[in-house]
């Protein structure tokens, strides 16, 4: 008899946000699931790791009926958690989010949501990140109800087939689905564009403190694009990998004078 698969839920939005416990529900109708995520929000905080001080994890009481921890490391430290033993089992999986707003273009960079699923790959499990493109909504006022159809179909397509080591898939759902049948399009990483601003203010003792503020970030319409893809109604499904490397850029690289 086939072991049922092992998953790992897990976020950036901390333990207790509404997309974690839509992507953990959801997960239960395809395995055994068991949650790490962090005890607070880390949103925008990347790949990053704790060194140099002790990781904290606790059991928490989770709405579902399953296995939860908290953490006071981050995204990437959860998966790591779960990578190197903490469950006393082997993972097979580990889908990351329901972020509420889109991670596309070079949001990627920031996110806590995509980058803990890359960390899976270090670990040998796979991983799929989840993103809803439901920006500019109270998250307390955001229906996740939709996304289930969507999720269960990717992770199961995902499921039979293989992809290339410290490979994984972004996933950008469009919000409150605008056609009867969104395409599942594969997209590369289209343009993003920011309006970001320094707003400068004062302390009560005289010394100056800093916000980064601004109008909204916009992507491209072009198709093909996960911008695109996603301003469509589309579901925008990204390759993505841990390599970095500019491969076009090492043979003139090779030509210049290291001296």
């Amino acid at each position: 008899m086939q072991k049922p698969l092992e998953i790992v839920v897990t976020n950036d939005d901390g333990i207790f946000a509404p997309g974690i416990l839509a992507l953990a529900s959801t997960a239960m109708k395809i395995g055994n699931v068991s949650v790490i995520a962090p005890d607070k929000n880390w949103s925008a905080s990347g790949h990053q790791k704790a060194l140099g001080r002790p990781l904290r994890v606790d059991p928490v009481s989770f709405p579902l009926d399953i296995p939860a921890y908290a953490t006071d490391g981050g995204p990437s430290d959860c998966v790591a958690l779960a990578g190197l033993g903490f469950l006393d089992k082997k993972i097979d999986l580990v889908l990351s989010g329901i972020n509420p707003t889109s991670n596309v273009s070079r949001d990627i960079t920031y996110s806590g949501t995509v980058t803990s699923a890359l960390e899976s790959t270090i670990w040998n499990m796979k991983g799929i990140a989840f993103s809803l493109d439901a920006g500019g909504i109270k998250i307390k006022e955001i229906d996740f109800s939709e996304t289930e159809p969507m999720i269960l179909t990717v992770v199961r397509t995902f499921l039979q087939h293989e992809l290339p080591p410290f490979t994984i898939l972004n996933v950008n759902l469009p919000y409150k689905v605008k056609k009867p049948n969104p395409d599942y399009v594969i997209t590369r990483e289209g343009s993003r564009y920011y309006r970001d601003e320094l707003i400068r203010q004062v302390d009560p003792f005289g010394k100056p403190y800093y916000w980064f503020g601004g109008d909204p970030p916009y992507g491209d319409e072009e198709e093909g694009t996960d911008c695109g893809e996603l301003a469509r109604g589309n579901i925008s499904i990204t390759p993505l990998q841990l390599d970095l490397t500019a491969e076009q850029l090492i043979p003139s690289l090779q030509q210049w004078e290291w001296k």
